[in-house]
C-alpha cells in the first residue's frame, strides 16, 4: 500500500513522539507469526504498558533521528516490530523473552536502552532487571536494615532484664511449689 507524504510524516512524528518518552526499544523479526499470534504479542506488550508499533524501516530511521535511539539504524532492515518501553526498560524484553520462547520465528534483532546499542544476546539481561516497584522496594530495605539493626541493640539490654527478672520469678515460684 503505497503511502501519501502526509501519512509518512504524521507517522514519522508519532514514532518519534514514543521514542522521545521512551527508555528503551526492542527490535524483533515477525516475519512468519500468524496474524492470532501477533494480536496476542500485541495484548501482551499493552497489558506490560509497552507502545508496539510496526513501522517501514525508513520511516523508523527518520523517526530516531535526534532521540537516544538514532543509534538502532544499523540493526533497521527487514520486516521489523518495534517495542518502546516507558518507564520500565525492562518491560518490552520481558515480554518478547516470553514471546520467543513461544515462537521461535520471533526474532529479537536489536536493543538500545537510553542510546546504547546492545545485541540480541542481551535480550535476558535487559528483560531481568527489576522493575521500578522492585528496585525500590530492594532499595527500602537495604535502607532499612541498618536501621532495625541499631534499635534492636538498643532495645536488647532492657529485653535481657526483664528476661532475667522473669527467670529470677520462675525459680522463686518453683522454690515455693516445692
Amino acid at each position: 500500500m503505497t503511502l501519501k507524504l502526509s501519512d509518512k510524516k504524521d507517522i514519522v512524528a508519532e514514532v518519534a513522539a514514543v521514542a522521545m518518552r521512551s527508555t528503551s526499544v526492542v527490535a524483533a523479526n515477525y516475519s512468519g507469526l500468524t496474524v492470532k499470534q501477533v494480536t496476542g504479542l500485541r495484548d501482551a506488550a499493552r497489558k506490560a504498558g509497552v507502545h508496539v508499533q510496526v513501522v517501514r524501516n525508513t520511516l523508523a530511521r527518520r523517526a530516531f533521528e535526534g532521540t537516544p535511539f538514532a543509534c538502532m539504524d544499523p540493526a533497521l532492515v527487514g520486516p521489523l516490530v518495534l517495542a518502546f518501553s516507558g518507564d520500565d526498560p525492562g518491560a518490552a524484553a520481558r515480554v518478547f523473552k516470553e514471546y520467543a520462547k513461544k515462537f521461535e520465528k520471533l526474532e529479537v534483532k536489536a536493543l538500545s536502552v537510553d542510546g546504547l546499542l546492545l545485541p540480541a544476546k542481551d535480550l535476558g539481561r535487559l528483560a531481568d532487571l527489576p522493575t521500578r516497584n522492585e528496585a525500590i522496594s530492594m532499595l527500602m530495605s537495604v535502607m532499612q536494615a541498618p536501621i532495625v539493626k541499631f534499635v534492636r541493640t538498643l532495645a536488647e539490654p532492657h529485653s535481657k532484664l526483664v528476661r532475667t527478672f522473669a527467670a529470677l520469678r520462675d525459680k522463686k515460684q518453683q522454690e515455693q511449689a516445692s
